[in-house]
């Protein structure tokens, strides 16, 4: 099993959730992606080394990205977690910045 990180906007976001099943949905999905990273969907652009992943729950899209770092065994680097409205220009003001 790889190893998984989080950074700070993924952790807080995760540690602030209340509802126990959308924390299980971010769990399974985080066990996915360390068997196979592939199975997120990999951005283009200024976020081609991202990976998205979606998540959807109680008719919202939820969203986790994530990037694999190859050093000696690989590492999956979860960046930020949250939900779809506005995450991709808070992500990509937080990778590039």
């Amino acid at each position: 099993m790889l190893q998984v990180r989080f950074l700070p906007p993924a952790a807080k976001f995760i540690k602030k959730l209340k509802d126990k099943k959308l924390k299980e949905l971010y769990k399974n999905a985080i066990d996915k992606i360390c068997e196979d990273y592939t199975v997120g969907e990999q951005k283009t652009g200024d976020l081609s080394d991202v990976y998205g992943y979606d998540i959807y729950y109680n008719k919202t899209n939820y969203e986790l990205a994530y990037t694999v770092e190859h050093v000696g065994e690989e590492i999956i680097v979860v960046i930020m977690a949250g939900t779809r409205e506005n995450f991709y220009e808070q992500l990509k003001r937080y990778w590039k910045g």
